[in-house]
């Protein structure tokens, strides 16, 4: 008797079944058929985009061997096709080549393509933060202090990781506008600051020996030890 009752259960578990695939098997293999897919197209997508980075880190190699030859007009064509079909990360390199290449024989062409990059809200903060920093060094041969201390403001937050760089392009500035006090205050603080690079500070210990040598500064205090926070 139980084998009758068990035959029957089955048999209306069977029917059940086939009625629930007869309802919705076409969405179960349809949502199957969706995941492989997906699958299957982002393998595709990962596959190109590994191909097209391959492809233009080639192609900026190449570029930068052409600036390295001296072959400065097909080098800047070259980045400058990059800077409009390559992927992400190398159009963003080549416009900073391509800005740096411009700065070495024109300032304000230089200062001019930095200044675009920095104005550019598509890209990362830092990007545009470092494109001021090269703006700056390029004008602070030419430039007002007035006009270098409003371009560096923003980098000058106790936060940001180009403050020293910042501090450092008004320090020369003030040099070279004569305002030697400002500058070797700028000086001492840099090489006092246990978070400066070490080129850096190399740099600093010898604009402040220039200071010095005209204004008998004394000598600035030992670099502090960066915080066991850091």
């Amino acid at each position: 008797m139980s084998d009758i009752i068990r035959e029957v259960d089955e048999e209306l578990r069977h029917e059940r079944y086939m009625k629930l695939w007869e309802r919705f098997g076409v969405y179960v293999v349809g949502a199957a058929l969706l995941v492989v897919l997906g699958v299957a197209g982002w393998r595709g997508y990962e596959w190109y985009q590994l191909r097209e980075a391959a492809k233009a880190s080639a192609r900026f190699e190449s570029a930068l061997q052409l600036a390295t030859d001296g072959k400065r007009a097909e080098a800047e064509a070259a980045f400058n096709e990059l800077s409009k079909d390559g992927t992400y990360g190398y159009r963003v390199l080549s416009r900073f080549r391509i800005a740096a290449e411009a700065g070495r024989g024109d300032v304000k062409a230089g200062v001019a393509a930095f200044d675009a990059i920095a104005a550019d809200t598509s890209l990362d903060p830092a990007l545009r933060d470092i494109a001021r920093v090269h703006s700056g060094y390029l004008l602070v041969d030419t430039a007002s202090v007035s006009e270098l201390t409003e371009r560096t403001k923003t980098l000058m937050d106790p936060a940001s990781p180009f403050r020293h760089s910042a501090n450092e392009i008004m320090g020369l500035a003030y040099y070279r506008a004569g305002e030697l006090d400002a500058a070797q205050k700028i000086f001492s603080m840099l090489i006092a600051d246990g978070e400066v690079p070490p080129s850096m500070r190399q740099r600093m210990q010898v604009m402040y020996a220039l200071v010095t040598g005209q204004t008998g500064g004394a000598k600035p205090a030992a670099p502090a030890a960066p915080s066991a926070t850091q």
